[in-house]
């Protein structure tokens, strides 16, 4: 099997972060592989069991899980909490079983089992991270398991409204035909046909630095990723387990890149505005992009993430 120590992509793409964040030879996470369904799901994991509480990272069409275990993982097991990064089934270096093509609903019933896997284990409570469509995932996550203490989200997009879909997809011809082209397409043979998923997205914009770009496009675990029709089709609509509007799990907290230039602010609060029965906050990142790179940004992250953590383990010890 193939671990990422034997993986040099997320290596190139982890020296265009700032030396901090940077995993040094004795710092990286314990790789873990988790039986669900006929899949091997991989794991970057800082156990602890001292920890007063687990973060379980999502990562998005874009990223893999040693790219969320880069910003965010190691920096909040640093600070004392327990981090488990997932490799969703296609991406990363998750092993994909026989059978049919993994959609985006089998990533939200992953999700919710693993949580309910992380409980049996022990009973500390467990907050969600999500990047990219990984944030609105742990709103799905949360919405369907209703087990967990607090989500934060790197946006949180709503691909079935239009103005979502307009703008975060490559162009309006993906948007407004393709999109449609996809969903045909799932109902056929033709449903495990795969296309670039740069080609159906602004990947162009997952950072905003043009080297580091390059890199992360060529890392056919994350960026590069080609991605079934059936996969895109269940993405663009999904529907939640409970609508914004009733939703009452959980706090919420959006950590919004201000210098995102695929998912500003707006189009998460087209879902966040909905939201009345539970606290939500935002912590606008100085500088950062999508994928965050930059500081002050990052610290910004990880500090409010951490104090977000903090708070909930307290109300729930």
């Amino acid at each position: 099997m193939t671990t990422y120590a034997d993986q040099s992509k997320w290596r190139e793409i982890q020296e265009f972060l700032p030396e901090e964040y940077r995993l040094k030879a004795g710092m990286e996470p314990a790789e873990e592989w988790w039986p669900w369904r006929n899949h091997r799901i991989h794991l970057d994991c800082y156990r602890n069991p001292g920890a007063p509480l687990k973060v379980i990272l999502f990562h998005g069409v874009g990223t893999n899980g040693r790219q969320m275990t880069t910003i965010l993982g190691a920096p909040l097991a640093r600070r004392g909490f327990e981090t488990i990064a997932v490799d969703m089934p296609e991406y990363g270096l998750t092993e994909v079983g026989p059978g049919k093509p993994v959609t985006y609903d089998d990533w939200v019933q992953a999700g919710s089992d693993l949580i309910d896997f992380e409980l049996a284990r022990d009973n500390r409570p467990i907050v969600l991270y999500g990047l990219s469509a990984g944030g609105m995932e742990t709103y799905h996550v949360a919405a369907k398991n209703r087990k967990v203490k607090g989500i934060v989200g790197m946006t949180f997009l709503d691909q079935r409204n239009q103005q979502v879909r307009d703008e975060t997809s490559l162009n309006l011809l993906v948007s407004r035909f393709g999109v449609h082209l996809a969903e045909f397409a799932a109902k056929t043979p033709l449903a495990g046909l795969r296309m670039p998923m740069a080609l159906a997205s602004k990947m162009h914009a997952l950072v905003n630095n043009k080297k580091a770009l390059k890199a992360c496009l060529s890392d056919r675990t994350s960026a590069g990723k080609w991605v079934t029709m059936a996969f895109l089709a269940s993405y663009m609509n999904y529907v939640p387990a409970m609508e914004p509007d009733s939703f009452n799990v959980c706090p919420i907290l959006l950590t919004q890149p201000a210098q995102d230039r695929w998912t500003p602010l707006h189009l998460g609060k087209v879902v966040l505005d909905r939201i009345q029965s539970v606290p939500v906050s935002i912590v606008m990142l100085e500088n950062a992009g999508h994928y965050p790179l930059e500081q002050p940004g990052l610290d910004q992250m990880v500090a409010s993430i951490s104090n977000f953590c903090t708070k909930i383990a307290r109300e729930h010890p």
